[in-house]
């Protein structure tokens, strides 16, 4: 079984991070993942790159964290993906199998609900996940579900209580959402969370045919008992 990392942060592109692009990778190859999946916060998240400079600077500045972790990754021999974490009205998305060209072509993104963004990524062939659907905080006034506008949900969080993650899953359930798991890991304790395949997830298209056609994973369920 091949150990993917689905949601990871990392501090030059997410502000709740403490951990480098290469910290991560060399902690999370520690762990045994044979795949990470960079999804650092993103413009209307809790993103690190100043959001007063240049469309081209905020995204290359965004970006590094995934590119510091893919160089360590090639010395170490760690898959390491691209993906980002975007947030609507308290709601979070997951995004996959766009890159920074994408990202650098559409300044006006942070500007789109929910359904303008699903039309856009899915029209080039992206998919998206809501992670933690159920979170609260006491920074959240409520929590806020897209199902018409997502392809599946995180429905295994490590880094919330149970509670939570089994109201996902009812959620997923409920709406014939596809289910995917992962840590949310944003320091250097180990959560090993994600997920486990029986074929080997290489590039970002491998994972969205995965979980898109439903082959064979399973997910990891080392979630939070707080």
């Amino acid at each position: 079984m091949y150990k993917v990392e689905t949601h990871l942060h990392t501090k030059e592109g997410s502000a709740c991070s403490s951990m480098t692009g290469a910290e991560q990778a060399r902690a999370r190859k520690a762990d045994g993942y044979d795949t990470i999946i960079v999804t650092d916060h993103f413009f209307r998240g809790n993103s690190r790159p100043n959001r007063d400079q240049s469309w081209e600077g905020y995204v290359n500045d965004f970006c590094s964290g995934y590119e510091n972790a893919k160089a360590e990754g090639d010395k170490i021999g760690l898959n390491v993906l691209f993906g980002w974490e975007e947030a609507f009205h308290g709601a979070e998305f997951l995004v996959y199998g766009l890159d920074k060209e994408w990202l650098l072509r559409h300044p006006e993104m942070i500007s789109w609900t929910p359904p303008q963004q699903w039309e856009a990524v899915k029209r080039d062939g992206g998919m998206i996940i809501q992670p933690h659907p159920f979170r609260q905080r006491d920074y959240l006034i409520g929590i806020s579900l897209y199902p018409d506008y997502v392809d599946g949900c995180e429905v295994i969080n490590s880094s919330q209580p149970k509670i939570m993650n089994d109201r996902a899953n009812w959620y997923a359930d409920q709406f014939g959402l596809r289910k995917t798991a992962g840590s949310d890991i944003h320091h250097a304790y180990s959560i090993n969370g994600g997920m486990l395949f029986e074929q080997p997830i290489v590039t970002i298209q491998d994972y969205i045919d995965a979980i898109m056609n439903q082959k064979p994973y399973q997910l990891l369920d080392v979630h939070s008992e707080k």
